[in-house]
């Protein structure tokens, strides 16, 4: 199965818009433990952050896995055709 760029990026967007989520929940209980106290907006922003590096990161190593399957997938049909 081969997947488009943009269904790449949109199955990315979708798992880290959830996990956006969950960051702001989890940020709001685990910074108070630790000293830091944060607004509703702090917690927003530094969620937001982490996500745009978590899409980024997803997105080009779900790229990279999908080009090493498909050079490897060649590299067998080559060898069966032979």
């Amino acid at each position: 199965m081969n997947q488009t760029r943009l269904g790449s990026l949109i199955e990315a967007l979708m798992n880290v818009a959830i996990g956006l989520l969950v960051s702001v929940v989890a940020n709001a209980i685990v910074f108070p433990r630790f000293g830091f106290q944060p607004t509703v907006g702090e917690n927003v922003a530094i969620s937001l952050i982490y996500t745009a590096i978590s899409i980024a990161r997803q997105y080009v190593l779900r790229r990279w896995f999908n080009a090493r399957l498909q050079r490897a997938a060649a590299r067998v049909a080559k060898a069966v055709a032979q």
